[in-house]
């Protein structure tokens, strides 16, 4: 399977997110799981396939900051240059949730974790449907993150929707998670 999907895998991935599916592609460092944050039901399904509590909360990735926007509270000027200063990038930043953000994504937190993502793919996938994307790694929780389309495979066989080729980026280990509040970097 190549490494640069068509511009029919690409359409084909943004057509299941809308439908409600559940996806794997590859991010920064390893395969994601993703689907629309809108939809209650697709990120309930996203969670059994980790077997992931929904009270640790979930990450979105866009391909800019408009897309995270109806997602967050809006952040003083300072606060978004010192964000702004690692995106794109494998950065994840836990900001103040919008009051109407859905407790599916951030959990128990009053935050939500969300990243511009840096990778390509990712980033065009974004710009197809217009909006973020959340964004887990594509393994079980606890276990190790999948590497490869083959390894998402194994996982996930086909309770995953569709999986979007593509070679991962260059980081080796998941995005870092800062938060913004009280400046403590959460995972390095």
């Amino acid at each position: 399977m190549s490494c640069f999907p068509s511009q029919w895998q690409l359409h084909t991935a943004a057509r299941w997110i809308r439908a409600g599916g559940v996806i794997a592609y590859p991010t920064e460092a390893v395969f994601g799981l993703g689907c629309n944050p809108a939809d209650r039901s697709a990120v309930a399904r996203l969670l059994a396939l980790k077997d992931r509590p929904y009270e640790k909360g979930l990450i979105l990735i866009a391909s800019n900051r408009a897309q995270l926007e109806p997602w967050l509270q809006p952040l003083p000027e300072t606060a978004l240059r010192r964000v702004a200063k690692t995106w794109p990038g494998p950065t994840t930043w836990l900001l103040p949730s919008a009051p109407d953000c859905p407790s599916w994504l951030t959990g128990q937190h009053d935050t939500l974790a969300v990243r511009i993502t840096a990778h390509p793919l990712v980033r065009q996938l974004c710009d197809i449907l217009g909006s973020a994307i959340v964004s887990t790694s594509a393994n079980r929780s606890g276990q190790r993150p999948a590497r490869s389309v083959l390894e998402v495979r194994l996982r996930f066989g086909t309770r995953v929707d569709f999986v979007l080729p593509g070679a991962l980026g260059a980081e080796r280990r998941p995005s870092r998670i800062r938060d913004l509040a009280s400046g403590k970097t959460i995972r390095e």
